[in-house]
């Protein structure tokens, strides 16, 4: 297995930039996950407040001994709190049993309650702080970004956003790009591959680099230059999402994969998602 590889963000600080997402997951389960991801070499874990697994992350961190300073944690605000940023982190941070997060995200915009400049303006006081080393977004479309943007005039370092082959929101992530956001990619296997594991070009790849298809789809998140967060529960399956630095795909094959894209969200839309 190959080395993995690190993000410096604008801000100067570094990411993992393959890292375990525990969506949908137990505290329970969460636990036992986290060990196996930390064995198997990960040291990047992405939850959220909505989650409801803070708890377990925090569990999990607590019985590890591996220091605290070289695994990055990622919690996020959730849509009811946009006024209420600060009690809402260190309510995260009670859970976790941390000082600090290394990453928080607004997870949506919400534009119908159209708070989340006020967010912003909470989460830039919140890293001068120092509750958080790094702050971002989530589901941010580019009128929303330049909208933080022009009224702040503090960028996000990371916008994490639905990105898999069947969704692979070029204009955006090259927005990102051109202002130094770090495109984050959630779902990036498509929930489980669906409608991507068994396309007949990925399945030729996995055969052509002796992977599986979920490791040429994790591949090329990386080769792209996103940051990507797999969930599993399953421990054969988080050690598998892990192995993928000891190879690189062909630019003819990287070209391919690109021509899979469709535009098929799983998840809400953004400019429409207003749920709390």
């Amino acid at each position: 297995m190959g080395q993995q590889t690190i993000i410096k963000l604008a801000d100067g600080n570094h990411m993992p930039q393959l890292g375990l997402g525990v969506w949908k997951a137990s505290n329970e389960q969460v636990v036992k996950s986290i060990h196996t991801a930390l064995e198997a070499g990960y040291r990047s874990i992405d939850t959220a407040a909505i989650f409801h697994n803070e708890e377990g992350v925090g569990k999990a961190l607590q019985e590890t001994d591996i220091p605290r300073e070289e695994i990055f944690i990622t919690t996020k605000l959730w849509n009811d709190r946009h006024l209420d940023a600060r009690a809402a982190l260190q309510e995260s941070l009670n859970k976790l049993q941390l000082d600090y997060v290394d990453l928080y995200l607004i997870q949506w915009p919400v534009p119908e309650q159209d708070h989340y400049v006020d967010a912003w303006e909470q989460l830039v006081e919140l890293k001068e702080t120092g509750l958080t080393r790094s702050i971002g977004v989530c589901n941010f479309h580019i009128e929303h970004l330049q909208k933080i943007i022009q009224e702040t005039g503090v960028v996000p370092v990371i916008n994490q956003i639905e990105l898999h082959p069947l969704l692979q929101q070029r204009q955006l992530h090259s927005w990102n790009a051109t202002h130094h956001i770090t495109t984050e990619s959630w779902s990036p296997l498509s929930r489980g591959g669906k409608g991507v594991f068994n396309s007949p070009l990925v399945e030729r790849l996995a055969l052509k680099y002796g992977k599986t298809p979920a490791q040429i789809v994790i591949r090329w998140h990386l080769e792209c230059g996103m940051i990507a967060i797999p969930k599993s529960v399953t421990p054969a399956h988080i050690k598998e999402n892990f192995d993928v630095f000891d190879f690189r795909l062909e630019k003819e094959d990287l070209t391919a994969i690109a021509e899979l894209d469709i535009g098929k969200r799983i998840g809400p839309n953004p400019d429409t998602y207003n749920q709390f």
